[in-house]
C-alpha cells in the first residue's frame, strides 16, 4: 500500500467533480444503475478516483444485480478499510479507500464463492484502467453518477 493521502476540503473540490467530492468526502452514495462501471466487463483495474491507488480487479468483478459495480474482493487485503455505519436507520460496513480515505461504498455477506462477499462500489468512486491500452471501456473520465 502507498503512504496515505491527505488534502483539504478545498484541495479535493479542486481535483474531484462536485459528484465525486459528494461520494468520496461526504460519503454519498450515486443513484442505482446510473454509474457507467456497472455493466463494463473490460479487463483491467479499478482505482480510486482521488487518489488512483489501485482496488479492485475485473477478475473478482461480477454482476450482482443491485445497480452498483460489484466486487467479491479487493486486489490486496489492505486496499480497503472498513468501519461500521449505522446511517439511514441501517447497520452495514462501509467501505473506503485505505490510501486517502474516500468512501466507496459498503460490502455485504451475500456475493458469489470464494468469499461470500459483494463489495457494491460507486463507479463515480473509482477510474477504470484497462490492461489493453485499445480496451473499449470507459477509462480516464470521473466514473458517471448523475
Amino acid at each position: 500500500m502507498r503512504g496515505k493521502v491527505i488534502r483539504s476540503d478545498e484541495e479535493w473540490r479542486s481535483l474531484l467533480s462536485p459528484e465525486q467530492f459528494r461520494v468520496l468526502r461526504r460519503a454519498g452514495t450515486e443513484p442505482a444503475f446510473s454509474g457507467v462501471y456497472t455493466d463494463l466487463e473490460d479487463e483491467g483495474s479499478y482505482v480510486c478516483a482521488g487518489c488512483e491507488a489501485r482496488l479492485f480487479s475485473s477478475a473478482a468483478k461480477f454482476h450482482s444485480g443491485c445497480g452498483w459495480p460489484s466486487f467479491w474482493q479487493p486486489v490486496e487485503s489492505d486496499a480497503v478499510t472498513e468501519r461500521s455505519d449505522t446511517t439511514f436507520g441501517m447497520t452495514r460496513t462501509e467501505v473506503r479507500c485505505a490510501v486517502c480515505d474516500g468512501h466507496l461504498g459498503h460490502v455485504f455477506n451475500d456475493g458469489p464463492p470464494p468469499t461470500g462477499l459483494r463489495y457494491c462500489i460507486n463507479s463515480v468512486s473509482l477510474k477504470f484502467v484497462p490492461d489493453s491500452p485499445d480496451a473499449s471501456g470507459v477509462s480516464a473520465g470521473h466514473g458517471g453518477g448523475s
